[in-house]
């Protein structure tokens, strides 16, 4: 393995990512009933801006940077700013020098009675994601299971007892058959978890692939009803490095569908970086 998300951390992959994470969160928080959220591939759960590799790409500048200086911020940021401020004690936007990861900002969010579970296969990854969730005091109940497949433990932990929750799957999609992998997972998982709300991040670079992604995922036995939201900053022949990224959400919370009129709009002027930027969202499977 030879990606390393510290030189990406708090770019617009990342606040697309990460936004439509909490406002996912702050739903599931409406119900008093308790429920689980599952990592498959936690990183290393914060990240150092300041350091040696985010300073290299200094992506986050035309990202989580974007976000916090801008004005006028709508409420559905509100959760994902305070979650970042709190992880940089309130320091003017440009003098962060923390990002927060997925399984920061779940357990940032989530209530004591919930429960979190990350994954981490990469060793060294895995142990410095011990290290930084270690000292969290969060209410929610942490397992951390690294290093440890995300997709295996997809087949351990599902389905889960508190029968309602969310499951992210956002590998660094570097194995050329990481989609396979995802469709081949998203099976395994909804023979054991039907209901489940499942959040599948993804790159868009290959549109060859990608299509044959939504394909695959549509084509699944007894797949439930699914939306994909993409986000473009730009066109794929507009410079180079990452256009786009997007989700395959199976069975979305209906109050995350019913903002995306408002959210995708917003990032999308958010972040574009030209003429190209689109952001869109479409039902890949709708409710039979």
């Amino acid at each position: 393995m030879n990606y390393r998300h510290s030189y990406h951390a708090g770019n617009f992959a990342d606040v697309f990512k990460h936004l439509l994470l909490t406002r996912a969160l702050v739903y599931l928080n409406k119900k008093p009933k308790p429920y689980m959220v599952m990592d498959t591939h936690g990183g290393i759960g914060r990240y150092n801006l300041s350091g040696e590799e985010a300073q290299k790409t200094q992506e986050f500048e035309q990202g989580i940077l974007r976000l916090l200086e801008a004005q006028d911020l709508p409420a559905f940021t509100d959760d994902f700013v305070a979650c970042v401020k709190q992880l940089n004690a309130d320091s003017a936007p440009s003098d962060i020098t923390q990002y927060p990861g997925s399984p920061w900002l779940s357990q940032a969010l989530m209530r004591a009675g919930d429960r979190l579970i990350v994954c981490e296969l990469h060793r060294d990854d895995a142990t410095t994601l011990k290290t930084n969730l270690a000292p969290l005091k969060t209410q929610a109940k942490l397992e951390v299971l690294a290093p440890q497949d995300g997709y295996q433990a997809l087949s351990a932990k599902l389905p889960p007892r508190e029968k309602r929750g969310l499951v992210l799957i956002d590998p660094p999609f570097e194995q050329t058959d990481e989609y396979d992998q995802v469709v081949t997972a998203l099976n395994a998982a909804l023979k054991r978890w039907q209901s489940g709300s499942y959040a599948v991040w993804f790159p868009i670079k290959d549109p060859v692939k990608t299509a044959a992604f939504y394909d695959n995922v549509a084509a699944l036995e007894n797949v439930p009803k699914t939306l994909l939201i993409e986000l473009m900053i730009r066109t794929p022949d507009e410079g180079s490095g990452l256009s786009g990224c997007g989700f395959v959400w199976l069975n979305p919370p209906f109050g995350v569908v019913n903002e995306l009129a408002q959210i995708l709009p917003f990032l999308q002027n958010l972040l574009g970086q030209s003429a190209g930027a689109s952001a869109s969202c479409r039902w890949l499977v709708e409710e039979s």
